[in-house]
């Protein structure tokens, strides 16, 4: 090779290494990883971030699955960078710890006007006359009261104690739900079972109200089915759950790396019945949660623009 082509060889590949390192360093290289506990209303934000994360300001996404406390333990170590839908008071320990420590920023507060507890059919209190159901427990108001009415919730497994329909195993709701459990003193007249899925819970309630039978058990607002099924929320008198602001958070290495979506999600903040109507969107329709953020994004203009400059507002008006 002669001296000519040796130069123009030098100059070609010293060009592509340029070119390399100058992509690495757009901000549009950077991957945002959200956590993605296993409940359905987490999974519509994290779409409806993503999608304006994406297509509004070019950056990557991911998500990364857990349960609650390990993707907790994910945003304070770094490996997750947001959490769309921290509810707090679920893991306040470790929550309070990561503030303190400065491993988590929290940013806003996505919602917080939400419940979460147990529920039974409004029908068991009020009775439901248009389907010729009478009244079970008309003085039934609060957890406390459970024990006097065991019977109606009978375990078919175990006749001799009623059945309570806890949160799912790895929920942090799990853990508290068993102490509620323990400190009303159910464990003497009820099981505790734990489905083993979302659906597993959710089939259990729609099967027993379909029917117009008994059914207690753990569920939360928003959720599609309490948008749809007209469920009562036990009064809690010790306080296990109270409602609380859930919050959109952040590994604190993210407010360097990405500070424009930063100033996004300080400015991202919804409510339990906007949510809730998105998961009853997706019930109904049997959409996904990519279908309900686009749903979303369509609907709530207004709202969600406000949340980020116009030049991002018309990318990702643009894209949908």
């Amino acid at each position: 090779m002669n001296l000519k082509n040796k130069y123009w060889l030098f100059i070609s590949v010293f060009v592509v290494m340029i070119s390399l390192v100058a992509c690495g360093s757009d901000e549009s290289d950077e991957t945002i990883v959200f956590a993605a506990p296993e409940w359905q209303s987490i999974d519509f934000h994290n779409a409806v971030a993503q999608i304006i994360a994406e297509e509004g300001y070019g950056y990557k996404t991911d998500l990364l699955p857990g349960s609650s406390p390990a993707t907790l333990q994910g945003l304070r170590n770094g490996e997750i960078d947001v959490y769309m839908e921290t509810w707090i008071e679920n893991f306040k320990a470790q929550y309070e710890a990561g503030i303190e420590e400065g491993d988590i920023v929290e940013l806003s507060t996505n919602f917080d006007d939400n419940d979460q507890g147990l529920y039974v059919p409004t029908y068991m209190i009020e009775g439901d006359e248009e389907r010729g159901i009478e009244p079970m427990a008309p003085d039934l108001q609060s957890v406390a009261d459970l024990e006097e009415y065991w019977e109606l919730f009978e375990d078919p497994e175990h006749p001799d104690l009623g059945r309570i329909y806890g949160a799912l195993p790895g929920w942090e709701a799990d853990n508290i739900m068993k102490e509620m459990y323990e400190a009303y003193g159910l464990e003497e007249t009820y099981n505790y079972f734990q489905p083993g899925s979302e659906a597993a819970l959710n089939t259990s309630l729609i099967t027993a109200y379909d029917n117009g039978d008994p059914w207690v058990g753990y569920n939360w607002e928003p959720t599609w089915i309490i948008g749809l099924y007209d469920m009562t929320l036990l009064e809690d008198e010790k306080e296990f759950f109270v409602s609380q602001p859930v919050t959109v958070s952040v590994h604190e290495s993210f407010m360097d790396r990405a500070p424009d979506l930063v100033e996004f999600l300080e400015q991202y903040e919804t409510s339990s019945e906007i949510t809730s109507e998105a998961l009853g969107y997706m019930e109904e329709n049997d959409a996904d949660e990519w279908e309900a953020a686009e749903w979303f994004l369509t609907e709530y203009e207004e709202l969600w623009t406000e949340w980020v400059p116009e030049d991002v507002a018309e990318a990702v008006k643009a894209a949908l």
